[in-house]
């Protein structure tokens, strides 16, 4: 798809400027662009224009002219440290995150496409938003003050998983005095210690593997632990043996629905490993969270509407049993808020009654449109 087609006529209004002919200036500019127009995302693409990702609809930064190639590649290199560039000569793609004057830290992706370097940046929030800010339901929230066990946030690329464990972790942070560990790739969110202490490792830089650190981890006094991600059997083996030992685990599994997170997680072993997972996953699994960000009535940036399981006696039994664990979903559904269930209807309920949404971006979202119509109009 060309940059045309893409972008349409959604150019950004932002007010123009002299274009800087060094590249990391230039990077800079492009990211003052971004943070003004409150975008979620940067995409750099040689001989295209910058553009950003806005409420979810992308809009080309037609003020800053088409990139160059020998601009995009000093222009990545000079983001890239050594260990960074060597890691891209050899894989073509690599992950890092850096920090910016007056404009924070950005996470960054630079891989190559059709031969030519591009690079797709996020800025990340200085300020870590509280669950409230965010608009995180309290059954979200509850999660941070349980003792020990594995909490799971789950959803697509972009829906705000990262967000929303800075969010808890902070809560936990401001309120409990613990030692964190996170583990991440690349880091985000840099914490400032209030109540606990917080140990931020990351993958490449800190420790080789996420495997690696969650096997350090247990030897490091940790009470609660980010991982920030579940990526393979290794990982995920080790996260399960975190939380049965009384550690506090949080994660993140890309999987659009909170039943579904559980078959995810199972069907990453081979068959005759199963059985020992749906175990560990029955006793120590507390909760899954899973999240989509749904447009805001007005049009004005982006809602979370939240899916959320709180695993039960009731629940334990559907993880146990192979032949019952498409009932999870019906157990949510059915559920209610004081058994610590909340359905993607009933949040996007939520959110029509509060007027954070109107009734048909409700219903594009909704799991059962025809059921939530009925809700809308009182009659259920």
């Amino acid at each position: 798809m060309t940059e045309a087609t893409t972008t349409k006529d959604n150019s950004t209004t932002s007010e123009a400027a002299a274009i800087p002919t060094d590249p990391l200036k230039l990077l800079g500019q492009v990211l003052s662009f971004a943070v003004r127009a409150k975008a979620s995302d940067i995409h750099l693409r040689t001989r295209n224009h910058p553009i950003l990702r806005i409420d979810g609809g992308l809009r080309a930064v037609r003020e800053i002219p088409p990139i160059e190639p020998d601009v995009m590649e000093r222009m990545a290199r000079g983001v890239m440290s050594s260990r960074q560039q060597s890691i891209f000569e050899q894989a073509q793609q690599v992950d890092l995150s850096i920090g910016f004057k007056d404009i924070g830290r950005v996470r960054a992706n630079v891989f190559r496409q059709r031969g030519s370097l591009s690079m797709v940046l996020r800025v990340i929030n200085a300020t870590i938003p509280t669950p409230a800010e965010l608009g995180l339901p309290d059954i979200v929230t509850a999660f941070t003050r349980v003792e020990r066990g594995l909490v799971l946030i789950t959803g697509a690329t972009g829906s705000g998983k990262s967000t929303t464990l800075a969010s808890l972790i902070n809560e936990i942070n401001l309120n409990r005095n613990e030692h964190v560990i996170t583990i991440e790739d690349p880091i985000e969110f840099l914490f400032t210690e209030k109540r606990s202490i917080i140990s931020q490792r990351e993958v490449g830089v800190d420790t080789m593997s996420f495997a690696d650190a969650m096997r350090a981890a247990l030897r490091e006094d940790p009470d609660v632990i980010l991982l920030g991600e579940m990526r393979d059997p290794e990982t995920i083996e080790t996260a399960m043996t975190a939380a049965e030992t009384g550690h506090l685990v949080f994660s993140t599994v890309h999987s659009p629905a909170a039943a579904e997170t559980v078959s995810r997680i199972v069907s990453s072993f081979p068959p005759e490993a199963q059985a020992g997972i749906r175990a560990k996953l029955a006793q120590n699994l507390r909760g899954v969270v899973s999240q989509r960000l749904v447009p805001r009535k007005g049009g004005q940036a982006r809602v979370v509407a939240c899916e959320v399981l709180t695993v039960s006696a009731l629940a334990r039994e559907y993880i146990l049993d192979p032949l019952k664990i498409k009932d999870l979903t019906d157990l949510i559904r059915k559920g209610t808020v004081a058994e610590g269930m909340m359905s993607f209807d009933a949040s996007l309920l939520d959110l029509y009654r509060r007027g954070e949404i109107d009734e048909e971006t409700a219903l594009q979202h909704a799991t059962s449109p025809t059921d939530l119509k009925l809700k809308l109009e009182g009659f259920a």
